[in-house]
């Protein structure tokens, strides 16, 4: 997510086996009821990739499940903006990870138009409480397809946060029947049945039909257009939160990174040309990263501008707000280098759960301040003066960032503190071993979700040395560490 708007002015100038058994079917006799129709067998290895393995969050655990690991969402939207109508199929292989009698997932009430199971009419289905319940029998480990057709006005849900940029989370609906989203911690099951919780990563087919003049972008590798229908593909697994939907009258940019990198930057015209100058400097962000981190993760990138006022590192594809409430083309870009900084810290290697949020900022954060370090020649020992009196003031008013309150979501303590708990690990280390370090566990544990204990047990091996008790005091410390 877009950084703290905090400024550095101290710093700056200023499978489900299916199929016969072998045994012959007697022909069923005129008044005998006929069976339904066995589904077909699916190769569900073709979606090992999505394949994870969800906690629940205690953060927010009203959102997502532990009970099923989504492997693979194809999502088939068509959106009418003259009268702001959401039409979709959305089918979902899923892994069952206990025996169930039903599938329940994230779902805004929408108009259920059809729902199955292997292929099979499913009756009873409902959507209740932010919850679409299905009945149907599953068991551990045997994956089933769900398949959900539905239509609707979307809307949105509340962000549990106090920052100075909160806005509704989820589908958005501008005046003109624009659409953008934001969608962290949730929201995404505002506009497709999801497990929407960080845990459950999978794979992505989307496709968005939209009026002609109008165009449809959405995270992951673009994957043509046939008409005014829009795809896309992620053969990276995602998190739920790190998907985004923008709809609108954009022109497109084609561009290219560091080793052929393809890029694409969304904008509206008359709208965001003042910001096209800082988009234009994505590869000179990516190539700052690839220099300390390695290979840019993914095989795509790119920005879309959205009606916002924050940012969201979504994955291989970054919205970004278009009316900051000051614009300033060098914070802007340093937000964009922070959102393009969370595609190694965040998207790539994302937290197990929310608790551990101060593991993508954190990061996201450091990375930032050393970016501009390197354009403003602030010391050292600026930034550690400057990170140690923030981290006072944010322990002081937010508490630990090891222990985040669910009604102050990505507040400043989860972005400063860890930040100036890595800023002592480098210091301890020396850039040479601390970037090593920051390499190889983005390089090494990519497309997977980590936690502070896995964190701290990397840094060990890595390291060859006991780091646990500094990480674990600046995460869980009261006040600022000596």
């Amino acid at each position: 997510m877009r950084r703290v708007p905090l400024a550095v002015v101290a710093l700056t100038a200023a499978v489900l086996p299916a199929g016969c058994d072998g045994t012959p079917t007697p022909r069923p006799t005129p008044s005998a009821p006929t069976s339904a129709p066995a589904p077909p067998t699916i190769d569900y290895s073709a979606w090992q990739a999505g394949a994870s393995k969800p906690v629940a969050d205690k953060l927010y655990p009203k959102h997502g499940t532990a009970a099923l690991d989504v492997l693979h969402y194809d999502l088939k939207l068509a959106w009418r903006p003259e009268d702001k109508t959401l039409t979709g199929t959305a089918t979902l292989r899923l892994r069952p990870t206990v025996d169930a009698s039903e599938i329940k997932l994230d779902f805004k009430p929408y108009a259920l138009d059809e729902v199955s199971v292997n292929g099979l009419a499913t009756e009873g289905a409902k959507v209740t409480a932010e919850k679409l319940v299905v009945p149907a029998t599953v068991k551990t480990d045997e994956p089933v397809t769900l398949t959900v057709g539905y239509h609707g006005k979307p809307a949105t849900t509340p962000m549990p946060s106090h920052r100075g940029d909160v806005e509704p989370l989820g589908l958005t609906v501008t005046k003109d029947g624009s659409l953008w989203t934001m969608q962290e911690p949730f929201g995404a099951f505002t506009w497709y049945p999801a497990n929407d919780q960080p845990s459950d990563k999978a794979l992505y087919d989307i496709a968005v039909t939209v009026p002609a003049g109008w165009s449809a972008i959405a995270a992951g590798t673009p994957a043509g257009q046939s008409g005014t229908t829009f795809r896309y593909r992620s053969t990276d697994p995602m998190a739920s939160y790190l998907q985004t939907l923008a709809v609108g009258k954009y022109k497109k940019i084609a561009a290219e990174g560091p080793n052929g990198l393809p890029l694409t930057y969304w904008y509206r015209p008359g709208v965001d040309e003042r910001l096209l100058p800082s988009l234009k400097k994505s590869p000179s962000f990516i190539s700052f990263l690839e220099k300390r981190f390695g290979p840019y993760p993914f095989p795509t990138g790119g920005i879309v501008i959205v009606d916002s006022a924050s940012g969201m590192e979504t994955q291989q594809m970054i919205t970004m707000g278009g009316r900051p409430a000051k614009f300033d083309p060098a914070a802007y870009e340093e937000d964009l280098l922070h959102e393009y900084a969370h595609h190694w810290f965040g998207d790539s290697v994302s937290p197990s759960t929310w608790t551990d949020l101060w593991l993508n900022e954190g990061w996201a954060t450091y990375v930032q301040f050393l970016y501009q370090q390197s354009l403003d020649g602030f010391s050292d020992a600026e930034l550690e003066t400057y990170l140690r009196q923030g981290d006072a003031r944010l322990r002081k008013r937010l508490g630990p960032p090891g222990s985040p309150q669910a009604a102050n979501f990505a507040e400043s303590n989860v972005y400063i503190c860890p930040a100036a708990m890595l800023k002592e690990l480098n210091d301890a280390l020396g850039d040479a071993e601390f970037f090593a370090l920051g390499k190889a566990w983005v390089q090494t544990q990519r497309n997977t979700q980590q936690d502070r204990a896995s964190f701290i047990a990397f840094v060990n091996k890595q390291t060859g040395k006991d780091f646990t008790k500094l990480i674990n005091t600046w995460l869980d410390a009261r006040s600022t560490p000596k």
